[in-house]
């Protein structure tokens, strides 16, 4: 999946993706800077939201401006890519995702990770802008 997008100052959104009604794996988009959720590393922008934090060092254009990022879940394997720059990398099922699942606000939720389950484009009530969107089955 690729998708362009934008947020506002103090602004909270992300993209889900292998979900189970509103919940799922997240590519988080946030404010780092201004919004109280860049307090955790997990929760700033490109993070695999809870699991994994993104480099404090990634890519990533002032706010307002746009960023690209894409998404590759592929079997177990799963990245997260900003600005060309891949940022998170991660093996569903492996030593290191227990670990970090079990740490998380997830760790109750059976099969987290592995569901098939639309594409959510999450919705926090902050101005957050989309384009070009591109989904391919792998």
């Amino acid at each position: 999946m690729r998708f362009g997008w934008k947020i506002s100052k103090a602004g909270n959104s992300g993209v889900k993706y292998r979900t189970r009604g509103n919940t799922g794996l997240e590519y988080q988009i946030l404010d780092d800077a201004n919004h109280k959720d860049g307090e955790d590393p997990t929760h700033r922008t490109g993070s695999l939201y809870d699991l994994i934090a993104a480099p404090d060092d990634k890519q990533l254009k002032p706010v307002g401006e746009w960023n690209h990022s894409h998404v590759i879940a592929d079997g177990n394997h799963i990245e997260h890519w900003l600005n060309g720059e891949k940022i998170v990398e991660i093996e569903y099922g492996s030593d290191e995702w227990k670990q970090r699942f079990q740490k998380s606000k997830y760790s109750n939720q059976k099969g987290f990770g592995d569901w098939t389950g639309p594409i959510l484009l999450q919705d926090h009530m902050d101005d957050v802008w989309f384009r070009n969107v591109q989904i391919r089955e792998l």
